[in-house]
């Protein structure tokens, strides 16, 4: 079965969020402590996850559907947590949550990734 146009723009939002949280990671190393090592290798170990969950939805792997939806769910929250703080970042995060929500749950993304749960 061919990939759905909403799988190739979920699994493209998953990657660069992946990106963006293996940018951040390398962001908080520059304030070195103890808290930002740690924290630097939950990000990372986050932005490969997500990376490997994007590959999985490229690939059209049913798997990687429900930790890329948990994913989208966080950030939700992430998004209005920090509408006081920063409304761009929030508006941001809720857009492509929301976007790569409606994607992986599209009617043809999941008839797509059903084929992978029959073989």
């Amino acid at each position: 079965m061919p990939r759905p146009v909403f799988l190739t723009v979920a699994a493209a939002l998953v990657a660069l969020q992946g990106v963006v949280l293996a940018v951040w990671a390398v962001l908080v190393l520059v304030n070195v402590s103890t808290m930002s090592v740690t924290t630097a290798i939950f990000f990372l170990a986050y932005a490969a996850a997500l990376g490997v969950c994007a590959v999985g939805l490229w690939r059209l792997r049913s798997w990687s559907r429900a930790p890329i939806v948990l994913t989208q769910l966080i950030t939700l929250g992430l998004a209005w947590d920090s509408r006081h703080s920063n409304v761009a970042v929030a508006i941001v995060l809720g857009v492509v949550a929301l976007v790569t929500l409606a994607c992986v749950l599209h009617p043809a993304s999941l008839e797509a990734l059903s084929v992978d749960e029959v073989h």
